[in-house]
């Protein structure tokens, strides 16, 4: 009764909604120290280190500055995590299937790691719009401190391309 059928639909759903508790929730949480690190990479001369970079952001914005960002994080790594976790499930049984289940056995270890890096590509193709945004609203000052500024300034600006310019980057990582 506390359980579902390997490969349901409400597996997938489950699978997802771990994904998006797994990686929107602790990426949310440590939205303060990716935006000191974000604005380090972008301005060290201004940000010298990890202390001093909370230190200019709380004075310059106050203790509320340290959360900018922290929408685009929240709802991009969440889509990241549902794509991760649930996809992964999907083509780990949809290449099992494939290969048929002695063959599935005997090339676990690369059936995982094809699932794992199919998964991944979609996940990234979710998370890059939010992840531009929140580049955008972290390390570019005056330029937006909302993702409903950020959002229509970049399309207004770039259109859709200014969401995945990161995309393939992320796949390199």
């Amino acid at each position: 009764e506390y359980s579902c059928e390997y490969g349901s639909l409400k597996f997938y759903a489950l699978c997802g909604f771990g994904g998006v508790l797994s990686c929107g929730l602790t990426h949310t949480a440590v939205v303060p120290l990716d935006l000191v690190k974000c604005r380090m990479q972008v301005d060290p001369q201004k940000y010298k280190s990890i202390f001093n970079g909370f230190s200019v952001t709380i004075k310059e914005d106050g203790v509320r500055g340290l959360a900018k960002g922290w929408a685009p994080t929240f709802i991009g790594y969440s889509m990241q995590g549902l794509c991760k976790f649930g996809f992964y499930e999907v083509f780990k049984i949809l290449y099992g299937n494939m290969l048929g289940e002695e063959n599935a056995y005997l090339w676990r270890t690369s059936l995982y790691l094809a699932a794992s890096a199919s998964a991944e590509f979609f996940a990234d193709i979710a998370l890059a719009p939010m992840e531009a945004a929140k580049v955008r609203i972290q390390t570019q000052p005056g330029y937006a401190n909302t993702l409903r500024q950020a959002v229509p300034k970049m399309f207004g600006e770039e259109g859709v391309w200014a969401f995945y310019k990161g995309v393939a980057p992320l796949w390199m990582r």
